[in-house]
């Protein structure tokens, strides 16, 4: 929680220093496609793709210009991945984090209609829950992992740093449609000590949004 705090501290005083010209503020929620990427001993693979949802709340402040922006903002992002099976059972793996990315984007205006984005820029999380849902051939069962836990001696670490990638259209009413990829850099992974095993988050994103 102290670093939640001091990191939406340092993101207010840098939106301050670059605006140059009135805000703007945005709200976006869509559906996440998320899995892990594990690599070591020389090879790499992924598990397979999960479903979840992302809601984030953003400011959106021109730098010097009126075609290139910096857009903080504080998000809700569910993560995880189908794991591999486990006997009879098939495993889903859903993560809920505190995200809060910088990203930075320019815009291009049409004759009309709006404007295409593209942007991009880094982003830390924070950990808060996670859950499995176990299928079997008798049907689903979904319960809280009582052994679950974030941190350096749980299942995953607590905090993912990685970079945002993003792109959609925003329309002149403010009604936005977007896309995106986040690419994590941490190693989540807290079971492999001394292998070069790593786990990072991957996800797509697609969505709705809307700026005043």
């Amino acid at each position: 929680m102290k670093k939640l705090l001091l990191s939406i501290t340092a993101l207010l005083f840098a939106t301050g220093a670059f605006a140059q010209q009135e805000m703007g503020f945005g709200l976006k929620a869509g559906v996440n496609f998320p899995k892990y990427n594990v690599s070591g001993n020389g090879s790499s693979s992924s598990s397979d793709v999960a479903t979840n949802f992302h809601v984030t709340a953003f400011l959106d402040a021109p730098i010097a210009t009126d075609w290139f922006y910096v857009q903080p903002g504080i998000s809700l992002q569910g993560k995880g991945a189908k794991l591999a099976d486990y006997g009879d059972y098939k495993v889903k793996q859903s993560t809920m984090w505190i995200e809060i990315p910088v990203n930075f984007v320019a815009k291009f205006p049409t004759a009309d209609a709006g404007s295409f984005f593209l942007g991009a820029g880094p982003y830390i999380a924070f950990g808060i829950s996670g859950k499995n849902k176990f299928e079997s051939g008798s049907g689903t069962v979904e319960t809280d992992i009582p052994d679950f836990e974030f941190g350096s001696d749980g299942d995953l670490k607590s905090t993912d740093f990685g970079l945002n990638f993003i792109g959609g259209f925003e329309f002149n009413n403010g009604l936005m449609i977007h896309g995106g990829y986040g690419l994590g850099l941490t190693n989540l992974a807290t079971r492999y000590e001394g292998t070069d095993v790593k786990q990072t988050n991957r996800v797509w994103t697609v969505g709705l949004g809307f700026r005043i």
